[in-house]
């Protein structure tokens, strides 16, 4: 069970990486004048490898916590792990966002501001908080 404890941490980690990084290209993608093609690609180009990344590293991370869950009963039947589980869809709802803000880069019909995606940007730091905070602390 350590073991897959150590690589579900692992993975996560590695998946929420992803997740802070790629909405600071967005930043820089909404900074970049229409008439900078060559920097609207590289960064284009950059988002899109990390996305795919961060898509591969979120599945065993999926994998290992259901398997933590399911196979060894963690958390089964706790208010924390209901919690934890609400917050787990909400990063995979935000990821599903930024694929879909990638989607608007590629077509150019970005609307939002680089102080919009700022903040957006801070979205999975106060996920992973509240996530790391209920699965230690597990306050009920």
């Amino acid at each position: 069970m350590l073991w897959i404890k150590s690589l579900h941490i692992v993975f996560v980690a590695s998946w929420f990486a992803g997740l802070f990084y790629l909405p600071r290209i967005f930043v820089n993608l909404a900074m970049v004048p229409p008439e900078s093609v060559a920097e609207h690609a590289r960064l284009m180009l950059m988002a899109r490898k990390l996305l795919r990344f961060t898509t591969l590293l979120a599945v065993p991370a999926l994998v290992f916590g259901l398997w933590l869950f399911l196979g060894y009963g963690i958390g089964r039947g706790a208010g924390w792990m209901h919690a934890k589980l609400f917050l787990v869809l909400l990063a995979l709802g935000y990821h599903h966002a930024c694929s879909r803000i990638l989607v608007k880069f590629a077509d150019q019909r970005n609307t939002r501001s680089h102080k919009w995606f700022r903040w957006f940007n801070e979205v999975p730091v106060l996920l992973l908080l509240a996530t790391v905070i209920l699965v230690v602390v597990k306050p009920f």
